[in-house]
This record gives structure tokens, sequence and C-alpha cells, in this order.
């Protein structure tokens, strides 16, 4: 049986297939996107190349998004963890470890090569750094806030100690590591970071 790229053009027409909407279209179109940068890299990614794989129209991913970093950008996001994903484990700390590591986890593959080609396009192109601000979401602050709220209910800390400056520092560090050092983001770092950065700064020095 040949494979979809091997297929005739009459085989590849989208108008043959069953059709898909909303959730079910979007996220197969986002499952493309992903295996298109873990195949052949962000650079070589191309609208074409994942209407093709997602057996999807063209016209249907331009209806969505004005281009490919911002289709790019909400498949990072559609892999990554979500405000309604914040952990719950009853300890402000261990909170904030599950959520660097999801995080951490997801740039280690297809996600992390998704963001790197993207920052490295919005240096060099402006309506690239647009479109990446109007569809960036700030799910991890987001879910920072979720965890420091629950936190506050047990007792663990003070909610005015989060303002947004607090909230970034451990994320911001996590970014720099991936965009700047080079070196892997693995289990010590993230412990160091939540100990000698994030708790400090949330939840105030220890009694």
């Amino acid at each position: 049986m040949p494979g979809q790229r091997d297929q005739t053009p009459e085989q590849r027409d989208h108008r043959k297939l069953p059709r898909r909407r909303g959730a079910a279209l979007n996220s197969a179109i986002f499952e493309a996107v992903r295996a298109e940068i873990a195949e052949s890299g962000y650079a070589a990614l191309t609208m074409d190349s994942v209407a093709e794989r997602a057996r999807a129209s063209k016209a249907s991913l331009y209806r969505r998004w004005p281009g490919r970093a911002a289709l790019v950008l909400e498949a990072a996001y559609d892999a990554m963890p979500g405000p309604a994903s914040a952990p719950d484990t009853g300890s402000l700390r261990e909170d904030a470890l599950a959520i660097l590591r999801l995080v951490a986890q997801q740039l280690e593959g297809a996600v992390g090569q998704a963001m790197r080609g993207l920052l490295g396009e919005a240096l060099q192109n402006p309506a690239v750094a647009a479109q990446i601000q109007e569809y960036a979401r700030g799910n991890v602050a987001k879910i920072m806030r979720a965890i420091i709220e629950q936190a506050a209910a047990r007792g663990e800390c003070d909610p005015s100690l989060a303002t947004e400056t607090r909230i970034e520092a451990g994320p911001a560090l996590l970014r720099q590591r991936f965009i700047f050092s080079g070196m892997p983001i693995d289990d010590d770092f993230l412990v160091h970071v939540v100990d000698e950065v994030m708790l400090p700064l949330l939840a105030g020095p220890p009694n």
C-alpha cells in the first residue's frame, strides 16, 4: 500500500476524504505539524506539507491561522500543559516541580524544535514576531497562578507575594537554559530552580 506522500493527486484530494470539523480537524493539523517538525525540522515545514500530512485542505489552515508561525505556536501549545491541567499534589513545591517537569519533557522533542525555530525566525522577521505576540497565551504563568492560589488556600504562601516578576522567575530560568545555554534541562536543574528561586520568592524565607 503506497504511503501518503506516494499517493496520486486524486488519492490525496481532500474533497474525497471524510469531513472533519472543529476540534477533530484541529487535532489532526496539530499532530501533522509536530510530525513534520520531528521528521524534517522547523525550517522545512510549510503549510502545504502540513495540509498534506493532515489530509486537509490548505484553505482550512489559512482560515484558522494567518501563517506558519501562528500555526506552529498553537501546535506547540496543544502539546504543552494548559491552565486546566494545573497539578494539585498538596504541596507548592511538588506542584511547581510537576509543571516544570512537564514543560521540560515537551521541550526535548518536536515542541522544543518548534520553539527554537519560531524564536530564530522572529528575530529576523517582524511579521513573525507579531504573530507570536498575538497568539502567545502565557500558559505557564497562568498555571503558576493556579498553583499559588491552591497553596494560599492551604496556608503555604502569601498570595500578595505572587507578583508578575516573581511568577516569571522560574519559567524564565528554564527558557534561558533551553534557548541559550545548550545544557540539558535535567531534574537536578529543575529542583534547584524550585528550591533556590521559586519557593523563596513565592513562599518567603523558611521560618
